[in-house]
Formats: C-alpha cells, sequence, structure tokens
C-alpha cells in the first residue's frame, strides 16, 4: 500500500508561506515579565559598541519560560535569546566560552521545547526574524520586507537574511504544486506532472534572480568583516577562540563543552525539498557515483570517514520541517515515473529543465560564494602575509591586547588549518552538490551536460587560482574560516 501524501498543514507549513511561519513572527513578547530581554535585544549593537554586552547580560535575572504559551511566543523567545547568546560570546575582543545563567537556563528549555540547538540557526536569523512592510503585499517583494533583529544594525546584515526570506516566499508555492505532481504520477497524469514540472522550473529560475540581488545592499567587505563573525557557531572555532566550544552554565555545576555549527543556508528545507521531489541524491563531500573517495595520504590506507553535511543540517531544521522532508523522501515518484515514461517528450524536457534551472542556481551560489567568501579571504591572506604599515608612520600598532579575536582576523600556520563554524571542504562540497543535480537527468546529452564532466569523477573539481587538492589554500566561509579537506559545512551552503 502506498503511503499517503503529507498535507501541508500537519507540518506547520501554509500554502502561501511555505516554510515561513504561518502567522508572522511576533516582532517582541507580548508578556512585559520579558521586558528585560527585548531592551536588551533592541539595544544590543550599541551593548556591543559600548562593551557592555556581557555585563549587561550578566545582572539580568533568570526569567522562567512558564510565561512562553503559544508557539510563536516561544520561537520568538528563542530569537532574542540565540541573538543575545552570539552577542555574548562574540561581542568582545576575546571570544567568550563560558555562557552565564541568564541565557543558559531559558535558552535550553526553549531548545527543548522547539527541538532545536542552541545556536542562531537559520530558523532564528531568517524564518521568524522577517516582517512585511505593508503586510496586504506579497512576502516575496524584497521591497516589502524588513528584519526584527539584527547584530549590527547594518543594511548588509539585513538584506542578507531578507534575501533568504524572500526566496522562501517565493518558493512556497511549490510545495503544494509538487504534491499535486506527486499525486498525478500515481494516477498516470502525465500532462499534470509535466506542467507541474514546468512551473517549478520557472520558479526556480526566478529564485535565482532573487538571489542574485543580495549584491545591491550587502557589500562583500562589510558582510566578511563585520556580520560574519557574529553568525559563527562554536564547532571547530579553535583558531577562533574557542577550542572546546561552550559552556552553559546553569547553577548545576555542570562542565560539559557543546559545539555547534553556525547558520547556514543548508538548514534551509526549501532546496532539500527541491532535490527531494526531483529524485536528486547527495553523497558525503568527495565521494563519487560508484562510492569511491579521494585516496588517503598513505597508500594502503581507507580514506578518512566522511559524513554527510546536507543530512546533518536537517537536525538544525525545526522538527515539523525535518519530519515534512523524511516524509516527502517516502512518496517522492516524479524521478521514476518520468523515467517509466521516457516516449513522452514533453514531459522528460519539463523534468530536465528542472534540474537544470536547480543547477543553475547552484552554479550562481557559488559565483555568490566566491565573491563574498574566496575573493574577501584572498584579500585578508594577502594583507596578513605583508605588512602595510610604512616604516616611516609614526603610530605604532596596537597592543596584541587589543586586537579582537574571532572569524574576521584568524590566521593559520604552515601545517595549521583554519576552521569555520562548520569547516567544510567549500568549493569541493558545493561543485559536487550542483554536479550531482544533473545526474537523474533522463536525456543522455543533457545528463552528460548537467553533470559537468566524466562519469567516473569521484571528487568534485576544484576552484582555480590557488585552490589545490592537498588543502594548503584555507578558503573563508560567510561565516567562518574554510579548509580545503575538511568534511562538514558553514552557512549559506545549498
Amino acid at each position: 500500500m502506498l503511503a499517503p501524501i503529507p498535507v501541508l498543514s500537519d507540518y506547520d507549513i501554509d500554502p502561501q508561506r511555505g516554510f515561513l511561519p504561518p502567522e508572522l513572527p511576533l516582532t517582541s513578547l507580548p508578556d512585559p515579565y520579558y521586558a528585560k530581554w527585548e531592551t536588551v535585544i533592541d539595544k544590543v549593537q550599541a551593548l556591543i559598541l559600548s562593551g557592555r554586552i556581557r555585563s549587561t547580560v550578566q545582572r539580568l535575572p533568570v526569567l522562567s519560560t512558564a510565561y512562553l504559551h503559544t508557539e510563536a511566543e516561544w520561537q520568538r523567545a528563542y530569537v532574542v535569546l540565540t541573538f543575545m547568546l552570539h552577542a555574548y560570546v562574540w561581542g568582545g575582543d576575546v571570544p567568550e566560552e563560558i555562557i552565564p545563567p541568564p541565557i543558559s537556563v531559558p535558552l535550553l528549555e526553549v531548545c527543548e521545547h522547539l527541538d532545536l540547538p542552541p545556536v542562531a540557526t537559520y530558523a532564528a536569523v531568517c524564518l521568524w526574524n522577517y516582517k512585511p512592510i505593508f503586510p496586504d503585499e506579497p512576502a516575496d517583494d524584497l521591497e516589502n520586507l524588513s528584519v526584527i533583529n539584527t547584530l549590527t544594525g547594518s543594511t548588509d546584515e539585513q538584506w542578507f537574511y531578507l534575501v533568504s526570506v524572500a526566496i522562501e516566499a517565493r518558493g512556497a508555492p511549490m510545495l503544494p504544486l509538487m504534491l499535486e505532481a506527486i499525486a498525478a504520477a500515481r494516477r498516470e497524469d502525465s500532462a499534470v506532472v509535466t506542467s507541474c514540472l514546468q512551473e517549478l522550473a520557472q520558479c526556480i529560475t526566478e529564485i535565482s534572480v532573487i538571489m542574485q540581488r543580495l549584491f545591491e545592499h550587502c557589500d562583500p567587505h562589510v558582510f566578511y568583516h563585520k556580520v560574519r563573525p557574529f553568525l559563527a557557531g562554536s564547532k571547530n572555532m579553535g583558531d577562533a577562540g574557542l577550542p572546546r566550544g561552550v559552556m552553559f552554565d546553569t547553577d548545576t555545576g555542570t562542565t560539559e563543552y557543546r559545539q555547534y555549527g553556525g547558520g547556514s543556508n543548508a538548514q534551509s528545507s526549501l532546496v532539500q525539498f527541491f532535490d527531494i521531489v526531483l529524485g536528486i541524491e547527495h553523497r558525503p563531500t568527495g565521494i563519487g557515483r560508484d562510492g569511491g573517495g579521494a585516496q588517503s595520504d598513505s597508500e594502503g590506507l581507507s580514506p578518512k570517514p566522511r559524513h554527510n553535511f546536507i543530512q546533518e543540517m536537517r537536525q538544525y531544521m525545526p522538527p515539523a520541517h525535518r519530519k515534512f522532508l523524511e516524509h516527502i523522501g517516502s512518496v517522492a515518484n516524479i524521478r521514476e515515473y518520468v523515467d517509466a515514461h521516457r516516449s513522452d517528450k514533453a514531459l522528460c524536457l519539463a523534468y530536465d529543465a528542472s534540474l537544470a534551472m536547480l543547477r543553475d542556481l547552484r552554479d550562481k551560489h557559488i559565483q555568490v560564494v566566491s565573491r563574498y567568501i574566496i575573493v574577501k579571504s584572498r584579500e585578508q591572506r594577502r594583507n596578513s602575509l605583508s605588512n602595510p604599515r610604512p616604516p616611516t608612520q609614526l603610530a605604532p600598532p596596537p597592543p596584541p591586547t587589543t586586537t579582537r579575536i574571532n572569524l574576521a582576523n584568524v590566521k593559520s600556520g604552515n601545517n595549521k588549518k583554519l576552521r569555520g563554524t562548520g569547516g567544510t571542504a567549500l568549493i569541493p562540497f558545493l561543485k559536487q552538490a550542483r554536479d550531482e543535480t544533473g545526474e537523474p537527468a533522463i536525456d543522455a546529452w543533457a545528463r552528460r551536460l548537467l553533470s559537468n564532466g566524466p562519469a567516473d569523477r569521484s571528487f568534485a573539481t576544484l576552484g582555480k587560482v590557488g585552490e589545490h587538492a592537498d588543502g594548503q589554500i584555507e578558503i573563508v566561509g560567510m561565516a567562518g574560516t574554510w579548509a580545503m579537506d575538511e568534511s562538514e559545512g558553514g552557512i549559506c551552503h545549498w
């Protein structure tokens, strides 16, 4: 017996808003009991600038979560507390690894309720952190969106979040549409499946256009040096000042350190939904279609274990969305249906066009990453290897104690790789995900074109200038510093 097709409302998904919350996010907690939280987050930029964020948080009372009633209130508490957490950790000259009870106690309770990790996830900074300027106008119109909270107060940070919100809103109608396509495939209605795939291809094209608008109001230099450090998690952050991660002090005597990856666009359920309904499978970075991977450094030894970063990121999604993707995976039938109807040229063309548009989206995303990450990281590396101060300059260099330690100024030695919020092999990961997008293509010529290379290639191709397979050049990611030889992920991964 076939598994039932999921009902969107069972997974807190709205047909018009998609993975954005069915009701608009709260801009503040309604109970005055939480006014002190809201005051801190409202003044967070001034508190960071004045160096008072930590002392202010430490003086807060430990508030109970007993006065949070609706899911929207729990979500708002999660946004406020995770923003406060990141400001506390990264808002000083040196990162702080001990999180005080005024944050730790309520945050861990909120996370237990929401089944989310205590870190600023994609849900915290994007899904639950926006508001329309005019509620009666479309949410996929960037000119009608604003954010509720930021850590820097910059237009660049706001725009970075809002582009993702607009993408979520634009992709929302594809959820009921592709559920209809799955139902149509079950009843052998080729015309409906074809029409749905055509609309999907068009929608993905429009999402690509929205993504490229990031350049309009998000300056790469500002993002890389000012916004990015605050988005970092606590996983693999030794070089940025958190060798053990963070410890949540709950006044219970615990000394357990925890590590969590920072926010990532791979925590968006939308593109993972596209992958699942189209039958695209993603392997761990470096693993080819035949299951082979890169050779180990020592002859006769097995390659080091790799994991699937895309699957891991589901643990950072709201649990209802996570379960929805699992349900979709159990009923997805589009690829099999198209494969069984190869004589239907219109159907095959619509399916391959959807793959092509999704691959093009990933191609354009690599261009965005190159502009915001690769170029800026190379500039940072060149600056760190040279001495820009003229010998005649009278002003002495600042003392070491005034140098802020975070992801904007991490340096690596010759034999030590810098790592980011998740520490992925950035370019290999993105290019492999892009090339895997074309593998299910029905037409043989389209499959060769979309797969971008020989079928037996076991490793995604690297970038061009200075990107070597031996990992000697470090790449800095949007929320971290990236090493080419790692297998985990960080911000802005699709």
